[in-house]
């Protein structure tokens, strides 16, 4: 008998979060093992549903999906995480590779491709726009442009890369905290952190740093001039 694999559904939006929620159970080989509104819950259910595969919208409130795939990965690497998103630049694919993300996939994909996406990740494979990214970049998915760069990419934790790109978009100590649902004293303490393993000494530093990491998108790249935060 084929095995059915377990899907934990994290999207925040009522009807999406539905939609795929029915599309789950309209696949033979998969079943819904849980529903998360938000980051927190979504790496609460991990934890206590163990499911073999998570589809992780990464617009989240209260946590981003880069940080709860983070957290996840460590606990439970076993578990496979599609991540769903509007984004489509190389940012926001480096930043879920380095959480750990085994497949990435557009809102705007077809219903046929998601499909395909989920059987080839939990046959341990990168799915197809995964294998676009590593050859557009000719190198491994995942890794930095160059070492150096991956050194210090990997020396920062999720909530710091998080505070880095926010803090070299422009937002200042209160607009940072009030995103990720933190006090301005421990976005300073952030900062601080930012600053001493980067080797700079200000905002300026850390800007010029953002854009030499690929953390901060180019102009073509920013479309609406909407800067969403993932």
């Amino acid at each position: 008998m084929e095995k059915i694999h377990r899907v934990l559904i994290a999207e925040d939006q009522p009807l999406l979060r539905g939609g795929l929620c029915s599309m789950v159970r309209a696949l033979p080989q998969y079943s819904v093992a849980g529903e998360a509104r938000d980051g927190v819950e979504a790496c609460s259910l991990a934890m206590s549903l163990l499911p073999d595969l998570i589809l992780m919208d990464l617009s989240m409130p209260g946590r981003s999906g880069v940080e709860a795939i983070a957290d996840i990965k460590r606990q439970a690497p076993q578990i496979r995480i599609i991540a769903l998103t509007i984004h489509a630049s190389d940012m926001h694919m480096r930043e879920a590779l380095a959480a750990g993300v085994d497949g990435y996939v557009l809102k705007d994909t077809s219903f046929d491709e998601l499909v395909e996406a989920m059987r080839v990740v939990m046959l341990g494979r990168p799915n197809a726009t995964l294998d676009e990214y590593g050859a557009r970049h000719g190198e491994p998915p995942g890794l930095a442009s160059n070492v150096q760069h991956a050194q210090t990419w990997s020396a920062l934790t999720c909530r710091e890369r998080t505070v880095l790109r926010l803090v070299a978009e422009g937002c200042t100590n209160r607009e940072v905290g009030e995103q990720l649902r933190l006090s301005p004293k421990t976005i300073e303490k952030h900062r601080a952190s930012l600053m001493r393993k980067l080797g700079v000494s200000n905002a300026t530093g850390l800007v010029r740093v953002a854009f030499e990491l690929g953390v901060l998108a180019l102009p073509e790249e920013a479309g609406n001039g909407v800067n969403y935060f993932i």
